[in-house]
């Protein structure tokens, strides 16, 4: 009778597999929850009211769009050099200042006339996180513009600024990107 004295190490992988296989989701999980999910607020409104209501919110804003124009007025933009990598243009983003700004819109007619008795609200966001967010329910009409309150910026970095202008049935937005250099 021959005796087998080979041994099999298939058994000691399987157990390796199964060490790596859980060593990396634990992994994965623990990168998961270092960089949380942040909620768009795209059209200033959270993304599920967003998504339910697209239809509604692209009717009105047509309709906002061939009564009226929004400009923003009295801001210094910053010149980029052109992205040789898209060929998407990007406008020159406003200059942000440390400490307080403000902003001041028009609200035109499409013959130029200027709009004095609009519902409007501002906010001031990051692109990517909602934790520093600055939301102005009321602009007030001052002469013949929508200026907004003195917001506080301290944090260096990319912001939107984000205008929602209701007029009867109409709804018109604004999304500007702004730049606070350190």
């Amino acid at each position: 009778m021959a005796t087998n004295n080979n041994k099999t190490y298939w058994p000691h992988m399987i157990v390796g597999f199964l060490a790596i296989g859980i060593t990396l989701g634990y992994w994965t999980i623990k990168s998961a929850n270092a960089l949380p999910v942040q909620e768009s607020n795209t059209y200033m409104l959270k993304y599920q009211q967003a998504d339910m209501g697209i239809n509604t919110i692209l009717e009105k804003k047509i309709a906002f769009d061939t009564l009226y124009t929004i400009e923003i007025q009295d801001v210094e933009t910053m010149v980029m050099t052109e992205n040789v990598n898209s060929n998407r243009p990007q406008p020159n983003p406003v200059k942000l200042s440390l400490g307080e700004n403000k902003f001041s819109y028009k609200i035109l007619t499409q013959e130029g006339m200027s709009i004095n008795d609009a519902n409007i609200s501002f906010l001031l966001t990051s692109p990517h996180t909602r934790k520093n967010d600055q939301m102005l329910e009321h602009v007030a009409f001052k002469d013949t513009m929508y200026t907004t309150q003195a917001l506080d910026i301290q944090n260096a970095g990319r912001y939107t600024l984000q205008l929602r202008v209701i007029i009867d049935d109409t709804i018109g937005y604004s999304d500007i990107a702004a730049y606070l250099q350190p």
